[in-house]
């Protein structure tokens, strides 16, 4: 009779995603959460006048690509994410690569998600009220030209 269990623990199972990596430029910041890594082709349709099929064509158009939202705990004396948003000037943002890797269980990159061009578009701190009982949290949110996954 075969052991269902053992035959279970030999199987491939999939990623966990509570461990990850994020390097933005030359830096690595350590986050809580990372959200946002989407892509979107538009379609174009399109039928010519003298088609006999009364529906259209549709093709693959430009595509687009969703802000990326950051989430950390906020620390006293770390101060790299409000001096990066800070940074911004009118039409005047210094671009940097994002490199996002997922580790495996071994804190070997299993998988990685590269942004090109991103820079900061919103900050948000953390709301303030004396009942809570959790962390300060801090967010930025990330606008970028492109997301690529690196083999």
């Amino acid at each position: 009779m075969a052991d269902n269990g053992s035959a279970q623990s030999a199987a491939t199972w999939p990623l966990v995603k509570f461990q990850f990596s994020v390097k933005i430029g030359e830096g690595e910041l350590f986050f809580q959460e990372v959200t946002g890594l989407t892509s979107e082709t538009q379609v174009i349709e399109y039928r010519a006048g003298n088609s006999a099929a009364f529906t259209t064509v549709k093709m693959p158009g430009i595509k687009k690509f969703g802000n990326v939202t950051l989430k950390k705990g906020l620390f006293k004396d770390n101060k790299k994410m409000p001096e990066m948003y800070n940074l911004i000037k009118m039409n005047t943002i210094k671009r940097s690569t994002v490199i996002i890797s997922l580790l495996d269980e071994s804190n070997t990159v299993a998988m990685t998600w590269k942004l090109i061009n991103a820079f900061p578009v919103k900050m948000t701190m953390s709301d303030m009220k004396s009942d809570a009982n959790e962390a300060a949290i801090e967010t930025m949110e990330l606008a970028h030209e492109g997301l690529t996954i690196q083999d």
